[in-house]
This record gives structure tokens, sequence and C-alpha cells, in this order.
């Protein structure tokens, strides 16, 4: 998978596109159907209020949250993606800053690995994957999450 990376407003403490690359690394592991060659993901680290206004124009919430993910392709199409062409759009990532920092304080962990924890999740929810509607998906979604996290030495963040 190609990543295109942008940041804007994240402290240059972490070398984010390499925490990027090494979680997608390890969410190709859990979930093979991202292993692809020909898949490209925007991914933006960006500020709560860039995330707000992203929210509330793509799904009417008027509020920042920590990840946001827009698929460009149904679960049916990235499984039936053949392994030659021309590159593909799997959908865009945003992450926001300062809920994440946040986040990361209420957890005790350092922000990048919550950071790491969100890229997965949300590839995770570009690849077609859900926790929303049922409880099932949901610990399938999480058990996911937990087996890419401990791929990066990360621990459960459940």
């Amino acid at each position: 998978m190609i990543l295109d990376i942008d940041i804007d407003g994240w402290p240059p403490s972490t070398d984010w596109p390499d925490l990027a690359e090494r979680a997608v690394e390890a969410a190709q592991k859990v979930a093979p159907e991202l292993t692809n060659q020909r898949l490209t993901a925007s991914l933006l680290f960006t500020l709560d209020q860039d995330v707000q206004f992203l929210n509330r124009e793509w799904r009417s919430k008027d509020t920042a949250t920590n990840v946001l993910s827009f698929p460009m392709m149904t679960r049916e199409e990235l499984l039936a993606l053949a392994p030659d062409g021309g590159p593909e759009m799997l959908g865009d990532l945003a992450l926001a800053y300062e809920t994440c920092s946040r986040e990361a304080a209420d957890k005790g962990i350092p922000v990048a690995d919550h950071a790491a924890h969100l890229i997965i999740h949300g590839l995770l929810h570009l690849a077609g994957h859900d926790h929303v509607h049922s409880d099932d998906e949901a610990d399938a979604m999480e058990r996911l999450e937990i087996n890419a996290l401990a791929i990066m030495g990360l621990s459960d963040p459940y």
C-alpha cells in the first residue's frame, strides 16, 4: 500500500511517517486484504478544528473525533481487486492531535502509541471492518487491532 502522508500541527518529537508505515505493515499482517500493491490511501495528521470541519461536512457531526475514515471502495470491491493494474484509492484517514493527545494522557500511554492504534483502527475501517452494527463485529475488529498492536510491540488498548 502506498500511503500519502500530510502532517499539520503535530509535534516533530515523533517520526509520524515512520510510525504510520509501521502501523500499515502491522495492519497488513492481520488484514491481508490490505496487502494488495495497487492500494493507496491518504493519512492526514491534523488538528481538532480540521477534523471537526470534516466531521461536520461529511458526517453532520459538529465535533472533533480522534480519527475519521473515508473509504472509497466497498469491502467486496477490495476483496475482488486484482493484483495487476493501476493504483486504486482505498480511502482517506484524518487524525486529530488534541483529541489523540488527550485520550493518550487519559490512558497513561504515549501519544505515538495511541496514534498507531488509531491508524490501525482507521485502516481496518477502510478495509470494511466495523464495530457499530454488532457486538460480534466489534469483538472481531478489536481482536485485529490488539493483534496488530502486538506486532508493533504495543499493549492491548482495551
